[in-house]
């Protein structure tokens, strides 16, 4: 793990020298002075915008691209390279987008498309208005919208540092990381409603190199999620709540997808969500693996089910329980997770029957349930872990049972 840890590092370290190359020689291009943009809440920021990013991206020396204080409406904005140099965003104002749903044609508000050698850092926000969009109305049951926009999308992007920014009330997803490499959120900010639905805070697929540190989370589902293809992930530092917690999937829902690997979180808070630390496949899924996971001292604080390897995952009942998840766990470690639990259910370790997990590590695990459904429930089901320091509730004391859990139910 320590040499794929050093992968990591040395990526944030090249990414830092880029930052700093930036820094000692940029222009700076001020939206309102040189394109007219007005921060009234009316006037769309879209041909401003893109006019200077226009500028910048071709010019051949690095630009710095000022977005000022005030709050400023944007429809759309598709920002596309290459980029003939280095190029910065500072947003020191709010970016509000179009609060009807209706108002977007594609499921995307803030595209980042194609670029190498960018920095977006200030003390801006993206701000979603996604309140009328969490009705969920002309939904499938009200659990999935396609349609409606992820605040940020950073796609196909090389050499990245996101600093100082929030996402607010985002209408699904706040930020979706795609086919990235060496991209850095440090200090990033995301806030929603802890009701408000699919709005996971960073979700991350196909990228190799992402750093996530200092950052805090408040929102409707996952606080980060890692899909499949993802590798050299570095999280830190992360205060979580409320929200879904951080998980590694679900993972096998389709064919061809590409496997986990090297995933390290430490040093993480997290309060009052669902669940807590999480990693889930699909039953009867297609052949994936996802290894060298790693959770190391986490709190849960409050947390419904504050560890899980779920490899039945099934929201919605929408899957056969009876067929057994094709998707390889192994190398997964989790040291140190202590705190308190909501739900009886203070540790569920189902992997799957055709795939067992192998080489599971549970080490220091001490949560305390603090209700009064029963006696705490610490299950290990079709995996054989090593087991070391404190066990508070008795490591894997619960008989195995493939019977459907009570909290299968209520995550529904």
């Amino acid at each position: 793990m320590e040499i794929k840890l050093n992968v990591v590092l040395c990526m944030s370290i090249t990414l830092l020298l880029f930052i700093l190359d930036v820094e000692a020689e940029n222009k700076v291009i001020d939206v309102v002075e040189k394109f007219g943009a007005k921060a009234d809440e009316v006037t769309d920021l879209s041909k401003p915008f893109l006019d200077a990013w226009k500028e910048a991206c071709g010019s051949k020396t690095p630009t710095t691209i000022l977005i000022p204080k005030g709050k400023y409406l944007l429809s759309r904005a598709n920002v596309q390279g290459p980029c003939n140099a280095p190029v910065e965003l500072q947003v020191e104002g709010t970016i509000k987008a179009p609060p009807q749903p209706k108002a977007f044609k594609e499921p995307t508000w803030v595209t980042f498309f194609r670029i190498q050698n960018l920095r977006i850092f200030g003390r801006g926000v993206f701000d979603g208005q996604g309140k009328v969009a969490y009705a969920r109305e002309g939904c499938v049951k009200n659990d999935f919208c396609s349609h409606l926009p992820v605040n940020i999308r950073f796609d196909y992007l090389t050499n990245i540092m996101v600093e100082d920014i929030a996402s607010k009330d985002s209408k699904q997803f706040h930020v979706n990381v795609l086919g990235c490499k060496n991209i850095t959120f440090k200090h990033f900010t995301v806030a929603a409603p802890k009701d408000s639905p699919n709005t996971d805070g960073i979700h991350i697929g196909r990228s190799d190199g992402v750093n996530i540190l200092n950052t805090r989370i408040k929102t409707g589902d996952d606080c980060i999620s890692i899909g499949h293809g993802t590798k050299n992930v570095y999280i830190r530092d992360i205060v979580c709540g409320p929200g879904h917690g951080i998980s590694i999937g679900s993972l096998g829902l389709y064919k061809d997808e590409e496997p986990v690997d090297n995933i390290t979180i430490v040093n993480c808070i997290i309060n009052e969500t669902m669940t807590g630390v999480r990693i889930k496949t699909w039953p009867n899924s297609y052949p994936n693996s996802a290894s060298n996971i790693h959770f190391e001292n986490v709190t849960v604080n409050n947390v419904v089910w504050p560890l899980m390897i779920d490899q039945k995952y099934c929201p919605w009942n929408r899957c056969n329980l009876k067929e057994e998840s094709k998707v390889q766990l192994k190398n997964i470690s989790f040291k140190n997770i202590h705190g308190t639990a909501t739900f009886p259910e203070v540790v569920k370790v189902i992997c799957s029957a055709g795939k067992p997990c192998e080489n599971v590590e549970l080490e220091d695990i001490d949560i305390k349930y603090i209700g009064d459904k029963g006696p705490p429930i610490y299950q290990c089901i079709n995996v054989k872990p090593k087991i070391s320091g404190k066990q508070n509730p008795p490591a894997c004391s619960t008989p195995a049972t493939e019977t459907p859990s009570i909290s299968r139910k209520l995550m529904q």
